[in-house]
């Protein structure tokens, strides 16, 4: 079958396009015909610095859709041909993908498979922002990094729907504060400086809930832009910064609170619990009260562009691999 392996550590060049043998699923997992595969950039990170790598060769990918292949020993609640979405540990760019069954989701009703490989990752991350870790009530404010991406395009839809009263966004160029805007954004704001920003479209009071994916100088501003009894939270370090800290000196003064989630950690320690928060996630889909955009598409074997073009910080929504491109 084919697979993009990394055999070492580096730039996009080190996605290499190979034949491999095919995987078996071991108890407790499945085996799916992969349709596509999301790309995200954790998957960057892994092939760039090896982030949540265990070993090499390894082949990258943590989120695919297709149809179950077969299945290992003790796995129940799925079929041999079912349509599904999975969150991987790793092995999504590949024509058959190993994944664990509880951490395998049936593709709801009325979604094809090409939307379906943006789900595993994006909307349950974009819903725990906003419902869990964000605990954001009817009124508050929300200032989200990144809003032109693949988690910021759904999260601000999933603020406006959760009844936000105003949603806020930061981009790094012009031309993709326009694309944000059509995802649920009042204001979009551009630049480094858009602590000072937010205070000027605030009138000073600052923003309620902050998500920054970023780190770094922007998690030091995102910081700066929270109101009084406001949170922050980090779900990424896309900027490749030292690890960020906050003393009682840097919270006390406004009673700030900083947390972080990762969706990847989730399902690594409470697979339950990713599973019900998913469920409720892909609710959202299902009735169309989210979209999911994708806005660049690759064949498995140019994977490695797909890579530069996420790193260039120059594309907006999901991009995805199509690896067999069925899309029933």
């Amino acid at each position: 079958m084919r697979a993009v392996v990394v055999e070492e550590l580096g730039a996009p060049e080190v996605l290499l396009h190979r034949e491999v043998t095919e995987p078996t699923p071991a108890p407790g997992q499945i085996t799916i015909d992969v349709s596509y595969a999301g790309i995200n950039f954790a998957e960057v990170k892994a092939r760039a610095v090896g982030y949540r790598v265990t070993g090499l060769p390894f082949v990258p990918g943590i989120e695919v859709s297709g149809r179950v292949r077969s299945l290992g020993a003790g796995v129940t609640g799925l079929r041999i041909g079912q349509p599904v979405a999975a969150l991987l540990d790793h092995g999504g760019y590949a024509d058959v993908a190993v994944a664990s069954a509880d951490r395998t989701f049936a593709v709801p009703d009325g979604l094809d498979l090409r939307t379906a490989a943006t789900l595993p990752t994006v909307l349950p991350t974009a819903y725990a922002l906003i419902h869990h870790a964000g605990r954001l009530r009817a009124g508050e404010s929300v200032l989200v990094q990144g809003a032109a991406g693949g988690v910021g395009t759904v999260v601000g839809q999933v603020a406006r729907r959760a009844g936000a009263g105003k949603v806020y966004g930061v981009v790094s160029h012009p031309d993709k504060a326009t694309y944000a805007l059509d995802f649920g954004y009042d204001e979009v704001f551009v630049g480094d400086d858009f602590d000072r920003q937010v205070a000027e479209a605030t009138d000073g009071h600052g923003v309620d809930l902050v998500l920054d994916p970023v780190g770094g100088e922007t998690w030091r501003r995102s910081l700066a832009s929270l109101a009084h009894y406001g949170r922050l939270i980090s779900f990424g370090n896309a900027s490749d910064a030292a690890p960020w800290s906050a003393g009682f000196a840097d919270l006390a003064p406004k009673a700030l609170s900083v947390s972080a989630l990762s969706i990847l950690g989730l399902a690594a320690g409470d697979a339950g619990r990713l599973r019900e928060l998913t469920a409720e996630a892909f609710q959202l889909a299902a009735a169309g009260e989210v979209r999911l955009p994708v806005t660049a598409e690759f064949a498995l074997a140019d994977a490695a562009d797909a890579h530069r073009l996420l790193e260039s910080r120059s594309s907006t929504g999901k991009l995805l691999l199509r690896v067999s491109g069925e899309n029933g």
